[in-house]
């Protein structure tokens, strides 16, 4: 079956739901949902995920094609849409169904932001 831009609409909304779910479920926090649309401002698609009390942007992603550099963009935007410590991006890895053996990649920037609490600026 090939991929047309309803059923990638529909696996990309699945995969959000199941990350969200997962994270909820194993984090045992029900503030952790998928996110509704927010158009221009887009602030991520996983909302009541916090870490050392500050939010954390998870940009989903359920595609073919992996575009590391293209959602690290996108997560790096959205992360300053809402005030974020951290913007991430949770791939589909393809052949895994289980929402734990997804992928979830970041800048090293943003793994010492987890680790320290805070951001590094740029020099």
């Amino acid at each position: 079956m090939t991929r047309n831009r309803k059923s990638a609409k529909s696996a990309g909304s699945r995969f959000e739901r199941e990350i969200a779910e997962t994270l909820a479920r194993a984090l045992e926090d029900d503030r952790i949902e998928r996110r509704a649309r927010s158009g221009a401002k887009d602030r991520g698609d996983i909302a009541g995920l916090r870490l050392h009390g500050k939010r954390i942007v998870v940009e989903a992603k359920n595609c073919a094609r992996i575009d590391l550099a293209g959602w690290m963009r996108e997560a790096e935007v959205e992360r300053g849409n809402d005030d974020a410590l951290v913007g991430v991006v949770a791939h589909k890895r393809h052949g895994k169904g289980d929402p734990l053996d997804q992928w979830v990649t970041m800048t090293v920037r943003e793994f010492i932001a987890i680790l320290r609490g805070d951001r590094i600026e740029e020099d």
